[in-house]
């Protein structure tokens, strides 16, 4: 690590520290640390009520002293970059993570098949969530980000006002996991906010959805890519998810006319000249769905049907539902879109947008991994790169900016 890199995160958890003290209230470290004890002490109570064994509690909290001032950082510290529809798409649905998700399929084939059979969930829907999720499980490598699930969640409980009762009700559930003998106390890790596995479940997702699929008597997300996978397929079987049936389609629109809001059935829409972009008809014609436009009018447009919407009960909200599919048809084979969404530049592919990153890197612009993903450090060093090189200064990964690197 570089030692401006550690400079920085260091500042940051020093940031994080001082607002946690904000948060508890103006007193000295050792007091904060002394709080959070008498937190966790009278919380015991709690858990009690709820179940919850004194020995269970206390294997849970032993080492746990102090709260975690990185979980405080990014609870305060949320991105406030909006992302546009196709930032949020390219970083996502993207060369690699369709060639891994192929892969992935190939590998685990047998045990997709079983989930198929068993949940009616089709297996690129489930490979898409688990890309969206932890990029196939690489992340839960990485030891900056998996935290101690209890620790995240307690810190929250009593340092954020905001997010006090959620933290709560996931802390009793989170002691309950680790008192079903389904993981340990050593190996129950999540995000800052207590998702956790290969699919990302809150703990009490996993308690409504988890599945033990490989039968060896624990509901291991976080080390069995088939309970994980299962798992997620659960959750979308009992919110409705319709057996062999798409979650929409990318559609043309007719010129000049408007369309009404609301769902219409496939064959209403096509009677209105909304036809779908491959040119093939609509299947089940019968079944409703909803015109959607991400990037307005000029952008792909789509009709989204009831799987869609059952997509959204995993996440709610729009891109993440439709990244999902879109990542899923084009593991399954079916292509990229027929229409592409609105970029201001010339698109890089994955491969370029790693060499950018590296080039970046070279020329003292970027500190970060060469990953593809273009988030706000990479964007800083397009916009630092851009005002050196008399560019302007839009920090998108675009061809032309890369083409100026090349030539330094």
């Amino acid at each position: 690590m570089s030692v401006r890199k550690t400079t920085v995160r260091l500042a940051g958890i020093a940031t994080a520290a001082a607002l946690a003290l904000t948060l508890i209230g103006p007193v000295d470290g050792a007091r904060a640390d002394a709080g959070f004890r008498s937190w966790v002490a009278g919380f015991k109570a709690t858990a009690t009520k709820s179940g919850i064994s004194g020995a269970t509690y206390d294997r849970a909290f032993r080492g746990v002293t102090d709260v975690d001032p990185e979980v405080l950082e990014k609870a305060r510290y949320q991105p406030e970059f909006t992302a546009p529809v196709w930032d949020y798409f390219d970083n996502r649905v993207h060369e690699q993570s369709v060639s891994v998700g192929r892969a992935m399929a190939k590998k685990y084939r047998p045990w997709l098949d079983r989930i198929e059979a068993r949940f009616g969930v089709d297996r690129h829907i489930l490979l898409a969530i688990w890309s969206m999720e932890s990029n196939y499980g690489e992340i839960l490598k990485n030891d900056k980000v998996m935290r101690n699930v209890v620790r995240s969640l307690a810190t929250l409980a009593y340092a954020d006002k905001r997010r006090a009762k959620f933290a709560r009700t996931q802390l009793i559930a989170a002691l309950k996991i680790l008192q079903s003998g389904d993981i340990d106390e050593s190996h129950l890790t999540g995000s800052w906010a207590g998702a956790m596995g290969h699919t990302q479940f809150i703990p009490t997702s996993y308690q409504a959805y988890a599945v033990d699929m490989d039968g060896n008597g624990h509901r291991d997300i976080w080390n069995s890519v088939p309970d994980a996978l299962a798992t997620a397929a659960n959750l979308l079987k009992k919110n409705g998810w319709q057996t062999g049936k798409t979650w929409g389609y990318e559609v043309a629109l007719p010129a000049g006319r408007k369309f009404p809001s609301g769902s219409l059935s496939l064959s209403a829409w096509s009677d209105i000249g909304v036809q779908r972009a491959s040119g093939k008809p609509f299947r089940n014609a019968g079944d409703k769905a909803e015109l959607k436009v991400p990037d307005g009018r000029d952008g792909p447009a789509f009709l989204m049907t009831k799987n869609f919407s059952v997509l959204k009960r995993y996440n709610n909200a729009d891109k993440y539902a439709l990244a999902v599919g879109l990542l899923a048809d084009q593991i399954a084979g079916y292509g990229e879109l027929a229409r592409d969404w609105n970029r201001p530049f010339t698109k890089l592919s994955f491969e370029e947008k790693q060499e950018l990153q590296q080039r970046l890197s070279a020329h003292g612009y970027y500190d970060g991994k060469f990953d593809g993903k273009i988030g706000e450090g990479s964007r800083s060093a397009i916009k630092a790169f851009q005002l050196q090189a008399g560019l302007a200064t839009d920090g998108h990964p675009s061809k032309e900016v890369l083409q100026v690197l090349r030539q330094r």
